[in-house]
């Protein structure tokens, strides 16, 4: 329950639930969790079936937080209400623009803050951001870290997902077990901030591999090289990777679930990077480029679309279909050229 205790600054003493591993008891923290869709869905569900008090907060889709609660998680009523009862609360919303206003709206976080609180931010978000909130919050005893998150909701499912970690060692040692429930490897990049930087120097090279290969299969399209085998050719050699496969399993495959992440989510990722990198008065001829092929694809209407996607977008605004197959001889169409 509340109480006068719980406003901002002051200590929040929690009945985490108790448990015994070894002959050895001790108390796990009570945890909060906002944005439980693809990814965020996964790692919750892994916070609460290995045994961590849970409450969660959705947005538009309740679907992901009815399952939850039926696993045994409590549904929030407000970030401010999540913050006086949780020790720990993770995010997992879109940009920095969320998660600025999960924190400073009229209901949220910081109107529940209690001293203690640790915020594990996995968004994908603007460093510059995460570092002002950080401060922000500190005067408050609440400390805010980065935890961005490598692969996919299949990973996140399974509890395995990668997290880059920008945060002191110390807080990073309370929140470790609670994040090895959904991640395989946490890796500590330096102090806060640093797991948004690095995310998204990443993330620059995940994307642009991925506008090149959508460039290349149109290219392909183009010259008259069927597609398959320039699969073919770049699966067996040194370019192979998993973004390529990615993008093939699309434009070969047409499985719309080759790599669920929206081509909004892409502009917004290569957009702070741009941000991040200019503000150091970088050159940044590649990932100029790479902004406007994601910029093109959203101007077509297609920001809902999975990045995989990004090569119809490229061939379509070059006047070609690459679900299109080639005419095999023998068609009317064919034979009508033929006559004349």
């Amino acid at each position: 329950m509340w109480s006068p205790a719980t406003e901002a600054g002051q200590p929040r003493h929690h009945k985490s639930k108790t448990w015994r591993n070894s002959g050895v008891s001790k108390e796990k923290q009570s945890v909060g969790f906002i944005g439980v869709g693809l990814m965020g869905h996964g790692m919750a569900k892994n916070i609460v079936e290995k045994g961590y008090p849970l409450s969660v907060m959705g947005h538009r889709n309740k679907k992901p937080v009815k399952d939850l609660v039926k696993r045994g998680a409590k549904e929030a009523k407000s970030a401010a209400a999540m913050a006086r009862d949780c020790d720990v609360i993770f995010l997992c919303v879109t940009s920095s623009l969320q998660v600025e206003d999960l924190i400073r709206r009229a209901d949220g976080i910081k109107a529940g803050a209690h001293k203690g609180l640790i915020i594990v931010d996995c968004s994908t978000a603007d460093p510059n951001s995460t570092l002002a909130l950080a401060a922000e919050l500190k005067p408050l005893g609440v400390s805010l870290i980065d935890a961005p998150l490598g692969r996919s909701p299949k990973e996140a499912e399974l509890g395995r997902l990668n997290a880059m970690v920008g945060a002191d060692p110390k807080t990073l040692k309370e929140v470790r077990p609670i994040m090895e429930t959904w991640a395989e490897n946490i890796i500590h990049v330096g102090p806060v901030g640093a797991g948004h930087k690095i995310k998204l120097i990443n993330n620059f090279i995940s994307l642009s591999f991925a506008a090149t290969f959508a460039e290349a299969y149109t290219a392909a399209k183009k010259t008259g090289v069927p597609l398959e085998k320039l699969y073919d050719v770049v699966s067996a050699g040194g370019m192979n990777s998993g973004f390529f496969q990615n993008v093939s399993k699309w434009v070969i495959g047409r499985d719309p679930k080759a790599h669920e992440f929206t081509l909004a989510n892409c502009l917004k990722d290569i957009s702070y990077y741009n941000q991040m990198v200019n503000a150091e008065k970088l050159t940044t001829m590649v990932s100029s480029a790479v902004q406007q092929d994601y910029t093109m694809a959203l101007a077509m209407g297609r920001g809902d679309q999975h990045m995989p996607m990004l090569a119809d977008a490229i061939a379509n605004f070059n006047g070609l279909d690459l679900a299109e197959k080639p005419k095999k001889p023998g068609t009317a169409k064919a034979k009508s050229k033929m006559k004349k």
